[in-house]
C-alpha cells in the first residue's frame, strides 16, 4: 500500500483520506488477500483450462472475430490495464452502440448469451488476478470515461485492485434489465445505476477483511447457481 504522500493528487483529498486510513490499519489482510488470489488463480486456471479452450473453440465457430475481448479499465491507484473475457459480442461492437449493454442486445452473440448468464466469459480474468491487475473481490473495473465522472468519494475505491466479483455484482447481476429502455444508457448508468453500485464498493472498505471476501466469493457462486 503506498504512503499517503504518494497517492495521484486528486486521491489526496479528505473523502479519500477516511478510506485509507481504514486500509492502512489491514495491511496484514491485504497482504493475505493477495497471496490467496495467486494460490486460488492458479488452482483454478488448472482446473478450468480444458474448458476455456472449449470455450475458445465454441466462440470462434459461433460468430467472426477473436476469442477474447481486451478493455481498457481503471485499477489500483488509477492505473489503466488490459481486461482479459471471452468474447460475448459482435466485432467492434462498441463502435455500433453504448459501453453498457442492455437486455436483448443485438450485439450479443448466441454463444455470448449463455456465457453471459453463466459468468462464463469471465474466466479469462484469471490472467488478470496473477498479473496483480485484479483480485477475486472488489470493485469492478470501470472504463475511464467513467472513472472520470467519479465523485472525490468514488475514488477510494481505487485504493484496492479491481475485483471479478463484489457485492455490487450480485446486487446489480441483473443490470442490463435495469437499462433496458433507457434514451441514454451511458447516462442512467452513471447518473443512477453507478451511484448506488458505489455505495456497495465503499462499504466494502469499511467491512474489509479477508473472511469477508471467502464469504462474497460463496455469495457470488450461489447468484450464479439460481
Amino acid at each position: 500500500m503506498k504512503k499517503w504522500e504518494e497517492l495521484p493528487a486528486d486521491f489526496q483529498s479528505e473523502a479519500v483520506r477516511e478510506y485509507y486510513d481504514i486500509l492502512s490499519k489491514r495491511k496484514g489482510s491485504l497482504a493475505v488477500k493477495r497471496i490467496f488470489d495467486i494460490f486460488t488463480a492458479l488452482i483454478i486456471t488448472s482446473i478450468v483450462l480444458p474448458f476455456m479452450i472449449i470455450i475458445a473453440v465454441w466462440i470462434k465457430l459461433d460468430s467472426k472475430g477473436p476469442v477474447f475481448f481486451r478493455q481498457r479499465r481503471v485499477t489500483t491507484y488509477g492505473r489503466v490495464f488490459r481486461i482479459f473475457k471471452f468474447r460475448t459480442m459482435v466485432t467492434d461492437a462498441e463502435k455500433l452502440g453504448t459501453q453498457v449493454t442492455v437486455s436483448g442486445d443485438s450485439r450479443i452473440t448466441g454463444a455470448g448469451r449463455f456465457l453471459r448468464k453463466c459468468r462464463l466469459d469471465e474466466l479469462p480474468q484469471l490472467f488478470n488476478v496473477l498479473l496483480g491487475d485484479m483480485s477475486f473481490v472488489g470493485t469492478r473495473p470501470e472504463v475511464e470515461r467513467y472513472v472520470d465522472r467519479y465523485t472525490d468519494e468514488m475514488k477510494a475505491t481505487l485504493l484496492m485492485p479491481a475485483g471479478i466479483t463484489s457485492l455490487a455484482s450480485i446486487k446489480f447481476k441483473d443490470e442490463e434489465k435495469l437499462l433496458d429502455g433507457a434514451e441514454d444508457p451511458d447516462e442512467v448508468y452513471v447518473n443512477t445505476v453507478l451511484p448506488q453500485k458505489m455505495e456497495y464498493n465503499l462499504q466494502y472498505i469499511r467491512d474489509f477483511n479477508f473472511f469477508y471476501d471467502i464469504k462474497l466469493m460463496f455469495m457470488t457462486f450461489f447468484a450464479v447457481l439460481k
